[in-house]
């Protein structure tokens, strides 16, 4: 029962993520569910709701990690260089409240 409640709390945090979150490539916003990303997303920063250690600087480290091929695949940017400040606080907001509801 465990692993079905931590799949739907991961399935829920990805959905959450992949609606308000974006990168914005020349001012366009290409919300995380649109570009496959936010179950990515979600299932990086999963532990660190877990572990009751969310914080801007750990959640910064982890989108630095998170590599998006662009161009085809030629070159690869890290999401944090992709994603606006007002995206990054919020996705911080997302997952302090998940891990105030866990």
């Amino acid at each position: 029962m465990a692993k079905t409640n931590t799949a739907e709390l991961l399935e829920a945090l990805a959905a959450e993520i992949g609606e308000n979150v974006y990168i914005d490539i020349a001012k366009w916003h290409l919300y995380l569910s649109d570009a496959k990303l936010h179950t990515v997303v979600a299932e990086q920063l999963y532990p660190l709701i877990t572990s009751n250690a969310v914080n801007e600087d750990r959640v910064i480290k982890v989108l630095e990690s998170i590599s998006v091929k662009i161009g085809g695949g030629r070159k690869e940017l890290s999401l944090i260089d992709l994603l606006p400040l007002q995206c990054q606080v919020n996705l911080v907001d997302i997952l302090e409240k998940y891990q105030r509801e866990m």
